[in-house]
């Protein structure tokens, strides 16, 4: 029986160790993205890709026009259900950037106040 080269299993195989979603957040480092992906693996709340949907999630919302924000307000966002709910997004990287460890929640607040400061939300 022929015997095959090492290296061909190997490469075929595929990589065992991505395991789901990497996030993608403009302006933070690939420390802080490590720090995330391990955040999103070890805590029972988070699922991978979490954070960074969060991020686009909030971002999107408020550079919304006035008009779509105060139409929201007041009747309320039936696609909030499918797509997920803006302001839980928010709180959700609030409770984030608790967890992460100094540096990373630095460079995370950094992004996430640049939202907050087209939101009119104090820094």
């Amino acid at each position: 029986m022929p015997r095959r080269r090492p290296g061909r299993g190997r490469a075929t195989a595929g990589d065992h160790r991505t395991t789901g979603a990497r996030p993608v957040i403009d302006g933070l480092s690939l420390r802080a993205l490590s720090e995330i992906i391990e955040l999103e693996r070890t805590r029972n709340y988070l699922r991978p890709g979490d954070v960074s949907t969060a991020v686009a999630l909030w971002k999107d919302y408020v550079h919304q026009t006035e008009r779509a924000l105060w139409h929201d307000y007041e009747c309320g966002n039936v696609h909030w259900y499918c797509c997920g709910d803006p302001l839980e997004a928010r709180a959700l990287l609030d409770t984030v950037m608790q967890a992460l460890p100094p540096r990373g929640a630095r460079e995370l607040r950094k992004i996430v106040n640049r939202s907050d400061a087209v939101w009119g939300l104090p820094a």
